[in-house]
């Protein structure tokens, strides 16, 4: 679990410097409020992905486990 932690830490620091950036650049408003909009949106997205990747590795390990443990219950039943 500590990988997840640090790669939600670098993702947090990654979208706390991309936003410092965008406000202090020296744009209109308006483009400064969509640019911040996009970002926000390609972060959600990218940690979106990466939840469900988690997620997906963490269910196949699962069933792994359990249909390893269902082979080794026949398997020791047989004998």
């Amino acid at each position: 679990m500590s990988t997840t932690k640090i790669i939600l830490g670098v993702l947090g620091g990654v979208a706390v410097g991309a936003l410092a950036g965008i406000l202090l650049a020296p744009d209109k408003g308006t483009k400064t409020r969509k640019r911040i909009l996009q970002k926000g949106n390609d972060y959600s997205n990218d940690l979106k992905n990466k939840f469900e990747d988690l997620y997906n590795n963490a269910a196949n390990k699962y069933d792994g486990a359990v249909d390893k443990a269902k082979e080794l219950a026949t398997d020791h039943q047989v004998k």
